[in-house]
């Protein structure tokens, strides 16, 4: 494998472990979320679920064996309250437009198309729950928050 489809592979498999991380968190988000809020809880957990089953293909596509999910993950804060649902949430978003800026670099075609949308997805989904935007979604994330979303539990 050359080192371009070996950075494209660890990118792919990096947003499917955010994705992984995100699905669930959103689970978290869905136990604590406030009513009126949950459908677009809702929404954003089937769009991730979406998006790492296509990335589930799209490695297996580069030659890669899909990483699997964590058992669970520490997330970054104690989440006991609707707020604080509010708060991961935006958090899940921001974490995931990073690693598709990742993806968006390494490849070009269809998949970086499909990065790009993924990645302006999440950068919408975070305003949305935070109310707070950036000049360039993905790359600000990527300098003070690791990759991936929450770390699996110890």
């Amino acid at each position: 494998m050359s080192d371009a489809q070996d950075e494209v592979l660890r990118a792919l498999q990096a947003a499917l472990a955010a994705e992984h991380a995100a699905v669930y968190g959103y689970g978290v988000v869905g136990g604590r979320i406030g009513e009126q809020r949950r459908t677009e809880a809702r929404t954003a957990y089937d769009a991730h679920r979406a998006r790492r089953d296509a990335l589930v293909r799209d490695v297996k596509d580069a030659g890669g064996t899909p990483v699997a999910a964590a058992a669970g993950y520490a997330l970054p804060f104690p989440v006991p309250d609707a707020a604080a649902a509010v708060r991961l949430a935006a958090e899940l978003e921001m974490r995931v437009a990073g690693v598709y800026a990742d993806v968006v670099r390494s490849s070009g075609g269809e998949r970086r198309r499909s990065a790009a949308e993924a990645m302006r997805e999440a950068a919408v989904r975070s305003v949305r729950w935070s109310g707070e935007s950036v000049a360039f979604p993905g790359l600000a994330e990527r300098s003070g928050t690791a990759a991936g979303g929450p770390a699996p539990a110890p």
